[in-house]
């Protein structure tokens, strides 16, 4: 993913996130927004990631992060003891069972924070459409042989699938080159992201 879209996409989760609140972050990567979070927000983070490279990263930035496969490793914490989870980019990439994990991530948290890539993107199905080929785009830029996505699924896809499961949207942000997306999201912007909480 581009740059200046991750950028803006860690912004915008920085911004639904209150100051000196508790945050999980499922498969924080190299605990770049956590370390973020702790030093701007005064949250209390924590990062769960399975890849060990990653984690040595996370140490070097002094953020406390434990060596776990999100799939199993939820069921060790209590209802709602935490203000925030998020699953930044890992429900497509990371995630075999996306609806265990949001079940889980929901019970866990108060509130829930996913952002991903949105398949549905105007030059993707265009590429789809006309050369026939997997896309290839600035929040998709992977072969298909290279990938790290499990899981192509849209923005619509998934506010329909929050609808069925009767879970709420708080917010939603859309966005796409070096700006928000305000109009048909599902079709002009790059990435997702929504807060979601569920009683």
């Amino acid at each position: 993913m581009l740059r200046y879209i991750r950028e803006l996409e860690f912004q915008t989760i920085c911004s639904y996130i209150k100051e000196g609140s508790s945050v999980l972050d499922l498969g924080c990567g190299e605990c770049e927004l956590l370390e973020r979070l702790i030093k701007n927000k005064n949250v209390k983070g924590q990062g769960i990631e399975i890849d060990e490279k990653k984690i040595y990263k996370c140490v070097e930035r002094g953020v406390p992060v434990l060596h776990e496969d999100i799939e199993y490793g939820l069921p060790d914490y209590k209802n709602k003891s935490f203000d925030y989870i998020v699953l930044q980019q890992s429900l497509s990439e990371v995630v075999k069972q996306p609806e265990k994990v949001i079940e889980e991530a929901l019970r866990v948290g108060k509130k829930v924070i996913i952002s991903f890539s949105n398949f549905a993107h105007y030059k993707a199905r265009f590429q789809i459409f006309f050369k026939g080929k997997t896309p290839v785009t600035p929040s998709l830029p992977y072969s298909w042989y290279d990938t790290p996505n499990l899981h192509f699924l849209s923005i619509s896809d998934f506010i329909d699938y929050c609808k069925e499961r009767k879970i709420k949207i708080e917010k939603a942000n859309f966005l796409g080159f070096k700006k928000r997306v305000y109009l048909f999201p599902n079709f002009f912007a790059l990435v997702g992201i929504f807060m979601i909480s569920k009683d």
